[in-house]
């Protein structure tokens, strides 16, 4: 079977259900310090809360979201979901990663769709792609999946942009099929390159940043922890508390962007409700979660022998969540073939929906 036409149709009880929690929350006491100090904010999650149960418009969001066209296309293993802009140009995949979803890339179709194909994925196991009922869904299982999805649209080389997970998919897209891509552009250089007997030392620089990334691994990524162990246990709480679920996403949209806080005004209220309703009605935060479990137990691992052949640029945001400053451009010189590599003045970890329009220049420049 072939792909097929799709149209997001929220089912209006599904929608009442949403509603009725939301009405129905039962709030811890507030947190002493400084607000967001540990975690989110009260006084912010019972206005979003308030926003989402009430003067947020479902109906309209989704019909701004099906003015993409949409298409599933049945797999051995999976229903993948995902948008197509066809136009007979260069075809360009744009991969999110977590906690994002497809919504993240939009801002780029708007902008690209008149000078590529565009065809925007929606990862295992987010939204409304199913997610193999096994271990293993790793990066790498996702890049073959995305070749099928490549194979079924009839495109034999195409490009690929990837940020967070997307990131390391399209990694492992370049070291699969060399020959099918044109070249590749990351966001968020989410591989790290493996060193051998070999490898040359690590200059000051490399040196600093992988102190820095030492130290933010071990007050900020409990989060992952827990998502890479347990996210099942995890995933009891999230699929039954809509607010819960929020505290825990939005907290990662607001600590990772270049929004100084003030997250709804960052991306807007009606984007952050979009991302929000569509994982709570495709139930798909626990799935979206197993990605950290399969990538840490059972990934595909780089090697001190893995090396990108194909040509890569990597577009550096100025509050990417990780780096202080600028990351050294030599620690990834030794895993990719890096030809392109330009430091945004703005922009975070969500950088198709932050800087679409930085963004955008960066992917005309590499590919165009």
């Amino acid at each position: 079977m072939g792909p097929e036409p799709f149209t997001i149709a929220i089912p209006e009880s599904v929608l009442s259900d949403l509603r009725a929690r939301l009405r129905s929350t039962r709030w811890p006491d507030d947190a002493p310090g400084e607000p967001w100090s540990q975690g989110t904010d009260l006084a912010y999650l019972q206005e979003l809360v308030e926003q989402w149960g009430g003067r947020f418009d479902w109906r309209r969001q989704e019909a701004r979201l099906n003015a993409y066209p949409q298409s599933t296309l049945d797999l051995a293993d999976a229903r993948l979901h995902f948008v197509h802009e066809r136009r007979g140009k260069p075809a360009l995949m744009l991969t999110h990663g977590w906690p994002s979803c497809f919504v993240e890339m939009l801002p780029l179709v708007d902008r690209l769709s008149e000078e590529f194909d565009l065809i925007v994925p929606s990862m295992p196991g987010y939204g409304f792609s199913s997610r193999p009922v096994k271990v293993g869904v790793d990066a790498a299982y996702t890049a073959g999946l995305w070749l099928e999805l490549m194979d079924a649209l009839g495109y034999e080389q195409f490009g690929a942009v990837g940020g967070d997970f997307g990131a390391a998919v399209t990694t492992h897209l370049a070291l699969r099929a060399p020959e099918r891509l044109t070249g590749i552009l990351l966001t968020t250089p989410e591989m790290h390159p493996m060193l051998g007997p070999d490898s040359a030392p690590l200059t000051q620089s490399e040196r600093a940043y992988l102190e820095h990334v030492a130290r933010w691994d071990a007050t900020e990524r409990g989060y992952s922890s827990i998502q890479s162990t347990r996210p099942q246990t995890l995933g009891y709480g999230l699929s039954d508390s809509p607010a819960g679920m929020a505290a825990w996403l939005i907290e990662k949209w607001r600590a990772w962007s270049d929004s100084g806080g003030e997250v709804d005004r960052h991306f807007g209220t009606d984007f952050l409700l979009t991302l929000l309703t569509l994982y709570w009605c495709t139930n798909s935060i626990t799935s979206s979660m197993r990605d950290y479990f399969d990538a840490r137990w059972h990934g595909t691992h780089l090697t001190s022998d893995d090396y990108v052949s194909v040509p890569t640029a990597i577009s550096v945001f100025a509050h990417e969540f990780v780096p202080e400053g600028e990351p050294p451009r030599e620690w990834y010189e030794r895993l990719y073939d890096l030809r392109q590599w330009t430091v945004a003045p703005r922009g975070g970890h969500f950088a198709a929906a932050e800087e679409p329009d930085l963004l955008a220049r960066d992917i005309r420049a590499f590919f165009g």
